[in-house]
Protein backbone atom coordinates (compact mmCIF):
# COMPACT_ATOMS: atom_id res chain seq x y z
CA UNK A 1 0.00 0.00 0.00
CA UNK A 2 1.61 3.29 -0.97
CA UNK A 3 0.24 7.04 -0.09
CA UNK A 4 -0.04 10.21 -2.32
CA UNK A 5 -0.20 13.76 -1.72
CA UNK A 6 -3.84 15.21 -2.40
CA UNK A 7 -1.53 18.02 -3.91
CA UNK A 8 -0.26 15.55 -6.48
CA UNK A 9 3.27 17.21 -6.78
CA UNK A 10 5.11 14.57 -4.90
CA UNK A 11 5.83 11.23 -4.82
CA UNK A 12 4.15 8.15 -3.22
CA UNK A 13 5.37 6.82 -0.08
CA UNK A 14 5.02 3.75 1.98
CA UNK A 15 2.89 4.02 5.24
CA UNK A 16 6.17 4.58 7.67
CA UNK A 17 7.08 7.31 5.17
CA UNK A 18 3.63 8.91 5.28
CA UNK A 19 3.52 8.59 9.00
CA UNK A 20 7.43 9.55 10.05
CA UNK A 21 6.89 12.96 7.02
CA UNK A 22 3.43 13.68 8.23
CA UNK A 23 2.57 15.94 5.91
CA UNK A 24 4.01 15.23 1.99
CA UNK A 25 7.15 18.11 0.74
CA UNK A 26 4.15 20.05 -1.74
CA UNK A 27 2.16 20.44 1.80
CA UNK A 28 -0.44 17.97 0.39
CA UNK A 29 -2.14 15.72 2.81
CA UNK A 30 -1.45 11.89 2.39
CA UNK A 31 -4.37 9.61 1.70
CA UNK A 32 -4.07 5.65 0.46
CA UNK A 33 -4.01 5.01 -2.61
CA UNK A 34 -6.76 1.93 -2.45
CA UNK A 35 -10.14 1.40 -0.26
CA UNK A 36 -10.15 -2.36 -0.34
CA UNK A 37 -13.89 -3.59 0.69
CA UNK A 38 -13.69 -6.05 3.38
CA UNK A 39 -15.76 -9.29 2.64
CA UNK A 40 -19.26 -9.23 3.46
CA UNK A 41 -18.82 -12.23 5.47
CA UNK A 42 -16.67 -9.29 8.12
CA UNK A 43 -19.85 -7.56 8.38
CA UNK A 44 -22.10 -10.76 8.55
CA UNK A 45 -20.29 -11.80 11.47
CA UNK A 46 -18.87 -9.12 13.11
CA UNK A 47 -20.30 -9.47 16.16
CA UNK A 48 -18.66 -12.80 16.59
CA UNK A 49 -15.43 -10.55 16.57
CA UNK A 50 -13.06 -9.08 19.25
CA UNK A 51 -12.80 -5.17 18.88
CA UNK A 52 -8.78 -6.01 18.65
CA UNK A 53 -9.46 -8.39 15.19
CA UNK A 54 -11.80 -5.76 13.98
CA UNK A 55 -9.10 -3.60 14.32
CA UNK A 56 -6.63 -5.68 12.56
CA UNK A 57 -9.23 -6.59 9.74
CA UNK A 58 -9.92 -3.04 9.24
CA UNK A 59 -6.41 -1.36 9.52
CA UNK A 60 -4.34 -4.43 7.86
CA UNK A 61 -4.32 -3.63 4.15
CA UNK A 62 -3.33 -0.31 4.71
CA UNK A 63 -0.18 -0.89 7.06
CA UNK A 64 0.91 -4.66 6.41
CA UNK A 65 4.10 -3.62 4.11
CA UNK A 66 5.68 -1.81 6.78
CA UNK A 67 4.46 -3.54 10.27
CA UNK A 68 4.15 -7.65 10.73
CA UNK A 69 1.18 -9.03 11.61
CA UNK A 70 2.35 -9.80 15.48
CA UNK A 71 4.12 -6.45 16.00
CA UNK A 72 0.44 -5.07 14.78
CA UNK A 73 -1.18 -7.14 17.04
CA UNK A 74 0.41 -6.36 19.57
CA UNK A 75 0.02 -2.33 19.01
CA UNK A 76 -3.64 -2.96 18.65
CA UNK A 77 -3.85 -4.51 21.95
CA UNK A 78 -2.45 -1.64 23.80
CA UNK A 79 -4.26 0.81 22.01
CA UNK A 80 -7.58 -1.20 22.28
CA UNK A 81 -7.56 -1.77 25.84
CA UNK A 82 -10.64 0.51 26.76
CA UNK A 83 -14.52 0.18 26.39
CA UNK A 84 -16.13 1.68 23.57
CA UNK A 85 -19.72 1.71 24.64
CA UNK A 86 -22.73 2.66 23.13
CA UNK A 87 -25.32 3.32 25.30
CA UNK A 88 -29.50 3.89 24.05
CA UNK A 89 -30.65 7.46 25.43
CA UNK A 90 -33.74 7.84 23.92
CA UNK A 91 -35.82 5.85 20.87
CA UNK A 92 -33.85 5.45 18.10
CA UNK A 93 -30.86 7.38 19.55
CA UNK A 94 -27.83 5.97 21.49
CA UNK A 95 -24.71 7.59 22.67
CA UNK A 96 -21.08 6.16 21.62
CA UNK A 97 -19.07 6.90 24.44
CA UNK A 98 -15.47 7.70 22.93
CA UNK A 99 -13.83 8.81 26.61
CA UNK A 100 -12.52 6.05 28.54
CA UNK A 101 -9.22 5.73 27.77
CA UNK A 102 -6.69 7.28 29.62
CA UNK A 103 -7.50 11.23 29.01
CA UNK A 104 -10.88 10.32 28.68
CA UNK A 105 -10.77 11.76 24.97
CA UNK A 106 -11.49 10.01 21.50
CA UNK A 107 -8.08 10.92 20.09
CA UNK A 108 -6.47 8.32 22.17
CA UNK A 109 -6.91 5.56 19.91
CA UNK A 110 -5.59 7.64 17.16
CA UNK A 111 -2.64 9.17 19.19
CA UNK A 112 -1.39 5.74 20.82
CA UNK A 113 -1.75 3.98 17.62
CA UNK A 114 0.71 6.63 15.72
CA UNK A 115 3.01 6.75 18.41
CA UNK A 116 3.55 2.69 18.93
CA UNK A 117 3.88 3.08 15.17
CA UNK A 118 6.69 5.54 15.55
CA UNK A 119 8.40 3.70 18.19
CA UNK A 120 8.25 0.62 16.23
CA UNK A 121 9.99 2.43 13.03
CA UNK A 122 12.72 4.18 15.42
CA UNK A 123 13.71 1.12 16.37
CA UNK A 124 17.22 0.82 16.67
CA UNK A 125 18.27 4.14 14.71
CA UNK A 126 19.92 6.57 16.34
CA UNK A 127 18.35 9.82 15.32
CA UNK A 128 15.30 11.48 17.00
CA UNK A 129 11.92 12.75 15.93
CA UNK A 130 9.80 15.83 16.79
CA UNK A 131 6.31 15.48 16.69
CA UNK A 132 4.97 19.38 16.61
CA UNK A 133 1.34 19.39 16.80
CA UNK A 134 -1.35 21.85 17.03
CA UNK A 135 -4.35 21.37 19.83
CA UNK A 136 -7.61 22.83 19.97
CA UNK A 137 -8.26 20.82 23.14
CA UNK A 138 -7.86 17.56 23.58
CA UNK A 139 -5.67 16.16 20.81
CA UNK A 140 -2.62 17.92 23.16
CA UNK A 141 -3.67 15.43 26.19
CA UNK A 142 -4.05 12.27 24.00
CA UNK A 143 -0.69 12.90 22.01
CA UNK A 144 0.90 14.02 25.55
CA UNK A 145 0.12 10.48 26.98
CA UNK A 146 0.67 8.50 24.19
CA UNK A 147 4.30 9.81 23.25
CA UNK A 148 4.98 10.14 26.71
CA UNK A 149 8.54 8.92 26.94
CA UNK A 150 8.62 7.31 24.13
CA UNK A 151 12.11 6.73 23.13
CA UNK A 152 13.72 8.78 20.09
CA UNK A 153 10.77 11.02 20.09
CA UNK A 154 10.50 14.33 21.24
CA UNK A 155 7.22 16.25 21.07
CA UNK A 156 6.14 20.05 20.88
CA UNK A 157 2.43 20.80 21.46
CA UNK A 158 1.59 24.36 20.37
CA UNK A 159 -2.29 25.15 22.11
CA UNK A 160 -3.84 28.81 22.37
CA UNK A 161 -3.79 31.05 25.63
CA UNK A 162 -6.99 31.00 27.31
CA UNK A 163 -9.25 28.61 24.39
CA UNK A 164 -8.60 25.23 26.15
CA UNK A 165 -10.33 24.13 29.54
CA UNK A 166 -8.11 24.20 32.22
CA UNK A 167 -8.29 19.96 32.43
CA UNK A 168 -7.07 20.25 28.87
CA UNK A 169 -4.38 22.63 30.14
CA UNK A 170 -3.21 20.58 32.73
CA UNK A 171 -3.01 17.21 30.37
CA UNK A 172 -0.61 19.00 27.99
CA UNK A 173 1.32 20.74 30.03
CA UNK A 174 2.13 18.97 33.52
CA UNK A 175 4.02 15.93 32.10
CA UNK A 176 7.33 16.75 31.45
CA UNK A 177 9.81 14.18 29.83
CA UNK A 178 10.11 14.23 26.22
CA UNK A 179 6.99 16.88 26.20
CA UNK A 180 6.73 20.54 25.67
CA UNK A 181 3.67 22.81 25.72
CA UNK A 182 4.38 26.01 23.85
CA UNK A 183 1.27 28.77 24.71
CA UNK A 184 0.57 30.95 21.58
CA UNK A 185 -0.69 34.33 21.87
CA UNK A 186 -3.68 33.08 19.19
CA UNK A 187 -6.17 30.82 18.38
CA UNK A 188 -6.17 27.24 16.97
CA UNK A 189 -6.13 27.89 13.77
CA UNK A 190 -2.73 30.08 14.24
CA UNK A 191 -1.05 27.50 15.91
CA UNK A 192 -1.93 25.24 12.93
CA UNK A 193 -0.37 27.43 10.14
CA UNK A 194 2.68 27.62 12.48
CA UNK A 195 3.02 24.00 12.31
CA UNK A 196 2.17 23.82 8.89
CA UNK A 197 5.09 26.25 7.93
CA UNK A 198 7.40 24.63 10.00
CA UNK A 199 7.29 21.37 7.41
CA UNK A 200 8.20 23.82 4.41
CA UNK A 201 11.35 25.67 6.32
CA UNK A 202 14.04 24.42 4.89
CA UNK A 203 16.82 25.68 7.89
CA UNK A 204 14.50 23.77 10.75
CA UNK A 205 14.17 20.59 7.95
CA UNK A 206 18.19 20.52 7.34
CA UNK A 207 18.54 20.79 11.42
CA UNK A 208 15.70 17.99 12.79
CA UNK A 209 13.11 15.23 11.67
CA UNK A 210 9.44 16.35 11.79
CA UNK A 211 6.38 15.10 12.10
CA UNK A 212 3.15 15.97 13.01
CA UNK A 213 0.64 14.01 15.30
CA UNK A 214 -2.18 16.30 14.24
CA UNK A 215 -5.20 14.43 12.31
CA UNK A 216 -3.03 15.46 9.50
CA UNK A 217 -0.87 12.16 10.15
CA UNK A 218 -2.50 9.12 8.57
CA UNK A 219 -1.87 7.24 12.08
CA UNK A 220 -3.74 9.77 13.78
CA UNK A 221 -6.26 9.42 11.38
CA UNK A 222 -7.47 6.33 9.80
CA UNK A 223 -7.48 3.98 13.16
CA UNK A 224 -10.29 6.33 14.21
CA UNK A 225 -12.70 4.24 11.89
CA UNK A 226 -12.17 1.72 14.28
CA UNK A 227 -15.14 2.83 16.57
CA UNK A 228 -17.58 3.50 13.58
CA UNK A 229 -16.84 -0.74 13.53
CA UNK A 230 -17.33 -1.10 16.82
CA UNK A 231 -20.61 0.93 17.22
CA UNK A 232 -22.00 -0.83 14.46
CA UNK A 233 -21.06 -4.22 15.95
CA UNK A 234 -23.00 -3.11 18.77
CA UNK A 235 -26.12 -1.60 16.81
CA UNK A 236 -26.16 -4.18 13.67
CA UNK A 237 -29.08 -6.13 15.32
CA UNK A 238 -31.45 -3.34 15.69
CA UNK A 239 -31.19 -1.36 12.30
CA UNK A 240 -29.30 -1.37 9.18
CA UNK A 241 -30.32 2.27 9.22
CA UNK A 242 -27.75 3.92 10.92
CA UNK A 243 -26.63 7.45 10.64
CA UNK A 244 -23.60 8.82 12.89
CA UNK A 245 -23.87 12.50 13.77
CA UNK A 246 -20.30 13.45 14.83
CA UNK A 247 -19.41 16.97 16.78
CA UNK A 248 -16.61 18.32 14.05
CA UNK A 249 -13.68 20.75 13.80
CA UNK A 250 -11.19 19.56 11.86
CA UNK A 251 -13.29 16.99 10.36
CA UNK A 252 -10.33 13.88 10.83
CA UNK A 253 -12.96 11.81 12.68
CA UNK A 254 -15.90 11.76 10.35
CA UNK A 255 -13.58 10.98 7.38
CA UNK A 256 -12.16 8.34 9.18
CA UNK A 257 -15.89 7.09 9.70
CA UNK A 258 -16.47 7.49 5.89
CA UNK A 259 -13.34 5.23 4.98
CA UNK A 260 -15.03 2.55 7.49
CA UNK A 261 -18.17 3.37 5.14
CA UNK A 262 -15.79 2.64 1.95
CA UNK A 263 -14.66 -0.64 3.80
CA UNK A 264 -18.46 -1.67 3.51
CA UNK A 265 -19.50 -0.61 7.43
CA UNK A 266 -23.78 -0.42 6.51
CA UNK A 267 -24.21 3.20 6.92
CA UNK A 268 -27.43 5.36 6.05
CA UNK A 269 -25.55 9.18 6.33
CA UNK A 270 -23.20 11.26 8.43
CA UNK A 271 -24.07 14.33 10.25
CA UNK A 272 -21.24 16.84 10.69
CA UNK A 273 -22.45 18.66 13.66
CA UNK A 274 -20.41 22.51 14.38
CA UNK A 275 -20.59 24.97 17.00
CA UNK A 276 -20.73 28.51 14.82
CA UNK A 277 -17.49 27.45 13.26
CA UNK A 278 -19.59 26.77 10.23
CA UNK A 279 -17.43 26.11 6.97
CA UNK A 280 -18.59 22.95 6.38
CA UNK A 281 -22.20 23.83 6.79
CA UNK A 282 -22.15 26.68 4.69
CA UNK A 283 -20.14 24.51 2.26
CA UNK A 284 -22.93 22.13 2.01
CA UNK A 285 -25.43 25.11 1.19
CA UNK A 286 -23.28 27.02 -0.87
CA UNK A 287 -20.42 24.60 -2.63
CA UNK A 288 -18.21 27.31 -1.75
CA UNK A 289 -15.41 26.43 0.42
CA UNK A 290 -14.61 30.06 2.42
CA UNK A 291 -12.27 29.16 5.28
CA UNK A 292 -12.34 32.42 7.97
CA UNK A 293 -11.03 32.99 11.30
CA UNK A 294 -12.01 30.48 14.35
CA UNK A 295 -14.51 31.66 16.61
CA UNK A 296 -13.82 31.04 20.57
CA UNK A 297 -16.50 28.79 22.06
CA UNK A 298 -17.84 26.56 24.93
CA UNK A 299 -17.07 23.10 22.87
CA UNK A 300 -13.29 24.70 21.86
CA UNK A 301 -12.18 21.19 20.55
CA UNK A 302 -14.36 22.58 17.19
CA UNK A 303 -12.83 26.07 17.13
CA UNK A 304 -11.37 25.53 13.64
CA UNK A 305 -12.31 27.74 10.79
CA UNK A 306 -10.64 26.12 8.24
CA UNK A 307 -10.56 22.25 8.86
CA UNK A 308 -7.57 20.35 7.19
CA UNK A 309 -9.14 16.68 6.98
CA UNK A 310 -12.20 18.31 5.10
CA UNK A 311 -10.00 18.11 1.88
CA UNK A 312 -10.09 14.29 2.13
CA UNK A 313 -13.68 13.97 2.14
CA UNK A 314 -13.84 16.06 -0.91
CA UNK A 315 -11.28 13.72 -2.33
CA UNK A 316 -12.92 11.10 -1.10
CA UNK A 317 -16.23 11.35 -3.48
CA UNK A 318 -13.99 12.99 -6.03
CA UNK A 319 -14.96 16.13 -5.48
CA UNK A 320 -18.82 15.53 -6.86
CA UNK A 321 -20.65 17.74 -4.47
CA UNK A 322 -24.07 15.77 -5.42
CA UNK A 323 -22.46 12.33 -4.48
CA UNK A 324 -21.51 13.77 -1.42
CA UNK A 325 -24.52 15.47 -0.48
CA UNK A 326 -25.92 12.46 -0.46
CA UNK A 327 -24.21 10.92 2.55
CA UNK A 328 -23.29 14.23 4.59
CA UNK A 329 -25.44 16.81 6.42
CA UNK A 330 -24.14 19.93 8.33
CA UNK A 331 -25.58 21.76 10.64
CA UNK A 332 -24.15 24.27 12.81
CA UNK A 333 -25.66 25.15 16.72
CA UNK A 334 -24.85 28.50 18.98
CA UNK A 335 -23.46 28.58 22.51
CA UNK A 336 -27.07 28.75 23.72
CA UNK A 337 -28.34 25.81 21.87
CA UNK A 338 -25.99 24.10 23.04
CA UNK A 339 -26.25 24.66 26.76
CA UNK A 340 -30.32 23.87 25.96
CA UNK A 341 -29.23 21.06 24.44
CA UNK A 342 -27.27 19.78 27.07
CA UNK A 343 -29.79 20.77 29.76
CA UNK A 344 -32.97 19.08 27.85
CA UNK A 345 -30.24 15.36 27.84
CA UNK A 346 -30.40 15.87 31.01
CA UNK A 347 -33.76 16.57 31.98
CA UNK A 348 -34.96 13.66 30.42
CA UNK A 349 -32.46 10.81 29.91
CA UNK A 350 -30.61 11.73 33.31
CA UNK A 351 -27.33 11.76 30.53
CA UNK A 352 -24.57 13.84 30.69
CA UNK A 353 -22.86 15.50 27.93
CA UNK A 354 -19.94 17.51 27.37
CA UNK A 355 -20.74 20.64 24.91
CA UNK A 356 -19.00 18.88 21.90
CA UNK A 357 -21.41 15.87 22.54
CA UNK A 358 -24.54 17.73 23.03
CA UNK A 359 -23.78 19.46 19.29
CA UNK A 360 -23.39 16.03 18.09
CA UNK A 361 -26.97 15.01 19.75
CA UNK A 362 -28.46 18.66 18.31
CA UNK A 363 -27.16 17.52 14.74
CA UNK A 364 -28.53 14.31 14.80
CA UNK A 365 -32.17 15.40 16.24
CA UNK A 366 -31.97 18.31 13.21
CA UNK A 367 -31.47 15.56 10.46
CA UNK A 368 -34.02 13.23 12.51
CA UNK A 369 -36.86 15.71 11.87
CA UNK A 370 -37.31 14.61 7.99
CA UNK A 371 -36.00 10.60 8.67
CA UNK A 372 -37.52 9.97 11.74
CA UNK A 373 -37.43 5.98 11.28
CA UNK A 374 -33.07 6.47 11.16
CA UNK A 375 -31.39 4.78 14.36
CA UNK A 376 -29.08 7.65 14.91
CA UNK A 377 -26.22 7.19 16.97
CA UNK A 378 -23.85 10.90 18.20
CA UNK A 379 -20.58 10.59 18.96
CA UNK A 380 -19.49 11.83 22.83
CA UNK A 381 -15.83 12.79 22.15
CA UNK A 382 -14.62 13.99 25.96
CA UNK A 383 -15.54 13.31 29.45
CA UNK A 384 -18.19 15.51 30.94
CA UNK A 385 -15.53 16.30 33.48
CA UNK A 386 -13.05 18.41 31.18
CA UNK A 387 -15.65 20.76 30.62
CA UNK A 388 -16.37 21.18 34.68
CA UNK A 389 -17.28 24.75 34.18
CA UNK A 390 -19.89 24.73 31.66
CA UNK A 391 -21.42 21.68 33.20
CA UNK A 392 -21.45 23.32 36.36
CA UNK A 393 -23.46 26.13 35.19
CA UNK A 394 -25.43 24.47 32.69
CA UNK A 395 -26.49 21.14 34.73
CA UNK A 396 -26.18 22.70 38.41
CA UNK A 397 -24.05 19.65 39.51
CA UNK A 398 -20.46 18.25 39.69
CA UNK A 399 -19.59 15.22 38.17
CA UNK A 400 -17.36 12.89 40.19
CA UNK A 401 -13.52 13.42 38.97
CA UNK A 402 -12.67 10.12 37.44
CA UNK A 403 -8.91 8.80 38.28
CA UNK A 404 -7.44 9.69 34.74
CA UNK A 405 -8.31 13.71 35.72
CA UNK A 406 -7.47 13.50 39.28
CA UNK A 407 -4.25 12.23 38.42
CA UNK A 408 -2.96 15.93 36.80
CA UNK A 409 -5.05 18.06 38.43
CA UNK A 410 -2.22 19.00 41.67
CA UNK A 411 0.23 18.66 39.12
CA UNK A 412 2.48 22.22 38.24
CA UNK A 413 1.95 23.78 34.78
CA UNK A 414 5.17 24.30 32.91
CA UNK A 415 4.63 25.93 29.25
CA UNK A 416 6.63 28.48 26.87
CA UNK A 417 4.89 31.67 26.32
CA UNK A 418 5.12 32.08 22.23
CA UNK A 419 3.46 35.37 19.52
CA UNK A 420 4.11 34.09 16.46
CA UNK A 421 6.05 31.73 14.14
CA UNK A 422 9.53 33.28 14.53
CA UNK A 423 8.82 31.89 18.72
CA UNK A 424 8.36 28.44 17.31
CA UNK A 425 11.15 28.65 15.20
CA UNK A 426 14.06 30.49 17.80
CA UNK A 427 12.86 27.20 20.00
CA UNK A 428 12.87 24.34 17.36
CA UNK A 429 16.46 25.34 16.29
CA UNK A 430 17.62 26.15 19.73
CA UNK A 431 16.74 22.78 20.91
Amino acid sequence: MKFYSLNQQAPKVSFKDAVIKGIAPDRGLYFPERITPLPNSFFEHIEKLSNEEIAFQAIHDFVSEDIPDPTLRNILQEVLDFDFPVKEIEENTGVLELFHGPTMAFKDVGARFMARCLGYFSRGEDSEVTVLVATSGDTGGAVANGFLGVKGVNVVILYPKGKVSEIQERQLTTLGQNITALEVEGTFDDCQKMVKTAFLDEEILNEMQLTSANSINVARWLPQLFYFLFAYKQTKAKTRKIVFSIPSGNFGNICAGMVAQSLGMPCDHFIAATNVNDTVPEFMKTQAYRPKPSTATISNAMDVGDPSNFIRIRHLYRDNFEELSKNLSSYSFTDVETKKAMLEIFKQTHYVTDPHGAVGYLGLKKYQEKHSDAYGIFLETAHPVKFLPVVEETLGLTPEIPPQIERVMHRKKVSIPIRDYQGLKVYLLKR
